[in-house]
């Protein structure tokens, strides 16, 4: 009668073929159960420090839509155009408040629309958007709307364009000329430190910042 393999070994003392194999399954279920808390535990770690920090207003009380521009903008672009035309200067505000659906249809100028590309960000990422920027233009003394930056139309031996810029940093503004990537000469913002993030998640300047 053939032997079976394992017969040809001695066992140790107490112990029979079928309690080693259980002892071993034992072994690799343990191993396997390490393994599975591991990077289970990983996984776990991974997901707290990804969640975005709890807010108690998160999605209860959503900010109202943004549909003109914040007061504060508004007056201190009506002091800007007051201020030029004290140095002799008329500027035309040629966009204010912006809706998101507006900037995604300038956005796709030069993409999948004809014209030349005007803009880098889409709806939601302009502060136009949120009524915190204006973009302006010149009129000629013959009444004509130029962007030309050169043009000295009060004849003192300056730019007109950078006067106004100059008057608008003094009362506030930022100004798009000043970007490195891609500069945006008639654009003036006020953000009053609230990144573009911050807007898209529902926070407000309050209305009486100045």
């Amino acid at each position: 009668m053939e032997r079976n393999h394992l017969s040809q070994r001695p066992l140790p003392i107490g112990q029979t073929s079928y309690e080693l194999a259980a002892r071993g399954r034992r072994r690799r279920n343990r191993l396997l159960l390490f393994v599975i808390l591991a990077i289970t535990a990983v996984l776990l770690w991974k997901s707290i420090f990804t969640l975005e920090p709890y807010s108690p207003n998160h999605n209860i009380n959503p900010a109202p839509p943004v549909t003109e521009l914040h007061p504060a903008v508004f007056a201190k672009q009506n002091e800007l155009i007051a201020a030029a035309s004290q140095a002799g200067i008329t500027i035309l505000i040629t966009d204010g408040f912006r809706s998101s659906e507006e900037q995604d249809a300038i956005y796709a100028k030069g993409r999948t629309a004809e014209g030349q590309v005007v803009t880098q960000v889409q709806g939601g990422h302009s502060y136009h958007n949120y009524g915190l920027a204006i973009d302006f233009a010149l009129r000629t003394k013959k009444n004509e709307v130029v962007w030309d930056m050169k043009y000295d139309g009060n004849k003192n031996g300056k730019s007109d364009w950078m006067e106004v810029v100059t008057i608008a940093k003094e009362l506030g503004f930022s100004w798009g000329g000043d970007w490195k990537n891609f500069p945006d000469y008639p654009h003036l913002q006020m953000d009053f430190g609230y990144s573009i993030r911050q807007l898209r998640n529902g926070q407000r300047p309050p209305v009486d910042v100045e």
